[in-house]
């Protein structure tokens, strides 16, 4: 499994992926979960994935296919698409269709071929806009009322992300928020590990303001997960019954 996050607030995006995938606990590998498609200044699109890795590869790899294809056209490819909007119908197309050609390949197998994935970006004199796409293909935005998505194992980090964040949030808050919700996840399921990947884009950059890898060893992680464990023995300590 693994766990995504993306966070849509006035000032820019901030996505965080974990990179852990599993076949049993035997079988624990690392895999990349967020690949970005930009022409700096012209457009960004950012895609997070979860589920089944051999769906959400094969669904990749026939997005990146047609962004290279000479002859693709705005209805086929998400880095000529004329909205955002169209962006996430080609990404749910093209996951419905991947999952249904694997489904009837592993259908005697039961194997679960269920995937997700986070759709984020803007194109050069469009909004930033955020989408959260179905195994069906089917696919919500992210609103004001609603400022960030989830996928994957999203339980255990969500509570930190409904108190603090809001549309107005900073963008340095919002790092802060996603990696402590990360943190959250981390602490609570082994199927979400390190090392972890984190991208900002601000608002109207079209571009990938800033990507970090985040490895185990990474200090400035440890010590603002430290800290969180601090906060909130503390806060619970002075809490009164």
């Amino acid at each position: 499994m693994t766990y995504c996050v993306g966070l849509l607030l006035d000032a820019g995006m901030v996505l965080l992926s974990d990179t852990r995938t599993n076949a049993g606990v035997d079988n624990i590998a690392i895999y990349r979960k967020m690949f970005v498609f930009e022409e700096p200044g012209e457009r960004v699109v950012t895609i997070l994935t979860a589920g089944s890795l051999s769906v959400t590869q094969t669904t990749m790899a026939r997005l990146r296919e047609a962004v290279d294809d000479p002859d693709a056209t705005p209805s086929d490819s998400i880095m000529l698409a004329p909205t955002m909007l169209k962006v996430a119908e080609i990404v749910g197309d093209t996951l419905a269709s991947v999952r249904q050609d694997i489904d009837a390949r592993m259908e005697a197998s039961k194997v679960s071929t269920s995937a997700s994935m986070i759709v984020a970006g803007q194109r050069k004199g469009g909004a930033m806009r955020m989408f959260l796409i179905y195994p069906e293909g089917n696919f919500i935005e992210a609103t004001e009322d609603t400022p960030f998505l989830q996928i994957g194992e999203h339980k255990y980090g969500k509570p930190i992300l409904d108190r603090v964040v809001r549309p107005d949030t900073s963008l340095e808050d919002a790092q802060k928020a996603v990696l402590l919700s990360m943190d959250s996840t981390l602490r609570s399921n082994l199927s979400v590990g390190m090392p972890l990947d984190l991208a900002v884009i601000e608002k109207d950059d079209c571009k990938v303001t800033m990507r970090r890898r985040i490895e185990k060893e990474d200090a400035q992680f440890a010590r603002m997960s430290h800290a969180w464990s601090e906060a909130l023995r503390d806060g619970f300590t002075r809490i009164a019954l």
